[in-house]
């Protein structure tokens, strides 16, 4: 018997996951993305990681045309970012400082609100259900000292313990 759609989403809701910001850039040069927390790390040599997007993500054109992304892993404070890229505001991206990426196609980096962020090319398209996975290969990555966001069963939070962790590398 197969799991219908609310149990699916309230196993993987139940899982604390990362929040990511995914950006590109449209055919006009204007800046689009999403919330996403499908992403993973497939291969250290070379460096790829993939994004899952929705079908009917109104970013997936973008992403097909531009074939460049940047992942923004969410630091503590990036809430209202999550939920504004989350919905289907005209402007997502007001109210946010960016620089473009010289090495995505000039996809939008956000590194005032992330924990860190790669920079990436798509490799390859794998349609899979209701979404397309895109597996980009990193060609440029920063990370920064900062506490992770988390999201589970529809709340956001810190992880502390990555904070305390952060603060004796120091």
């Amino acid at each position: 018997m197969a799991v219908d759609a609310g149990r699916f989403r309230e196993l993987f809701g139940s899982f604390p996951t990362s929040v990511s910001i995914v950006t590109t850039l449209d055919q006009a040069g204007e800046p689009r993305g999403f919330t996403c927390n499908a992403v993973s790390a497939v291969s250290v040599n070379p460096p790829l990681l993939l994004v899952c997007v929705d079908k009917g993500s109104r970013s997936l054109p973008a992403l097909e045309h531009s074939g460049a992304f940047v992942v923004h892993v969410l630091a503590d404070g990036g809430q209202d970012a999550s939920e504004r890229f989350a919905g289907k505001a005209a402007d997502k991206f007001a109210g946010h400082t960016w620089r473009p990426s010289a090495v995505a196609g000039g996809a939008p980096v956000l590194s005032g609100i992330a924990l860190g962020h790669a920079e990436c090319t798509v490799v390859q398209r794998v349609e899979a259900g209701d979404h397309w996975i895109l597996i980009g290969r990193v060609e440029a990555a920063e990370v920064f000292s900062r506490r992770p966001l988390l999201y589970h069963r529809r709340a956001y939070s810190v992880w502390e313990a990555a904070a305390e962790l952060a603060g004796t590398r120091g």
